[in-house]
């Protein structure tokens, strides 16, 4: 699909409150999203999963190989059961990178970051963002048994397929990390 077209479906998707289909090139599969805000390079959106909302994501049309409306009856069942017209669209300015994390700190939660590839290794850092600059962020993170590590993790930009917030993963994962967060 060409970029033209998958920027179309995703604004008609985000004006008329409508569940996307949207395949990346870093996946196999597919992802349903309702988009929430959108611009020339990078959209906010809801993640939608078995009639759940689990979280927001922000990522990179660039990344976007096809989008499709979603239109049968689990979109119905979405619609009656009011979980698509129930989203709040959070305060982010999704301007660049630079402007998401600090609206994202203002927030004042722990987010994901990732670097998604079908042919390298994959990158995933889950924390607080510590210190926001022009082309990179750094953010504490905490490994699998929970426990923050003593240096945040330097993250460019330019490397970013998507950020992560506020979804079931992080929130409870978050709720049992070992100790208080470390002083900044």
């Amino acid at each position: 699909m060409k970029k033209w077209e998958i920027k179309e479906i995703v604004n008609k998707c985000l004006k008329e409150k409508r569940l996307c289909r949207a395949y990346f090139n870093y996946h196999r599969e597919y992802w349903y999203l309702v988009p929430l805000m959108v611009n020339d390079k990078l959209f906010l959106s809801a993640e939608e999963d078995d009639f759940i909302i689990d979280g927001y994501s922000i990522r990179r049309f660039r990344d976007m190989k096809k989008a499709e409306i979603k239109n049968d009856l689990c979109c119905d069942i979405l619609l009656k059961e009011n979980i698509i017209t129930s989203i709040i669209t959070p305060n982010i300015d999704i301007s660049n990178w630079e402007t998401i994390f600090r609206s994202l700190n203002a927030l004042d939660v722990n987010i994901i970051v990732e670097k998604e590839s079908l042919d390298e290794k994959c990158q995933f850092v889950i924390g607080r963002i510590e210190k926001i600059f022009k082309h990179f962020s750094y953010v504490r993170h905490f490994d699998a048994d929970g426990i923050w590590q003593d240096e945040p993790y330097k993250i460019p930009y330019n490397e970013i397929t998507s950020i992560t917030f506020n979804s079931r993963y992080a929130e409870f994962f978050s709720k049992y990390v070992n100790g208080s967060y470390p002083k900044k």
